[in-house]
């Protein structure tokens, strides 16, 4: 799976890691639906580290079609309710 994080690069992510990384998303859909921003904020960093940690940074001259596109570091509660809805990043 190539796993794009806006703003920074892609990363090619092992296929066992998908469910864990769609596992993430969904729950942190159902935090945005309920208002947690806490709990958001928790498994948005753990998004991030999953696909950081296990994934291969794919080089700025190599082009990949990206699978899933995470919102930018930096993305706000707010905008991440935008974001974080229905089916969330990675639909099932």
């Amino acid at each position: 799976m190539i796993v794009r994080i806006s703003g920074e690069g892609q990363y090619r992510l092992p296929d066992a890691d998908a469910d864990r990384l769609n596992e993430l998303d969904n729950r942190a859909v159902a935090s945005v639906e309920a208002g947690d921003e806490t709990d958001f904020g928790e498994l948005w960093a753990q998004m991030l580290a999953l696909v950081e940690t296990d994934g291969e940074a794919i080089a700025d001259d190599e082009l990949v079609p990206s699978d899933v596109i995470l919102p930018p570091r930096d993305s706000s509660f707010a905008e991440a309710a935008g974001e974080f809805t229905g089916e969330g990043l990675i639909p099932d």
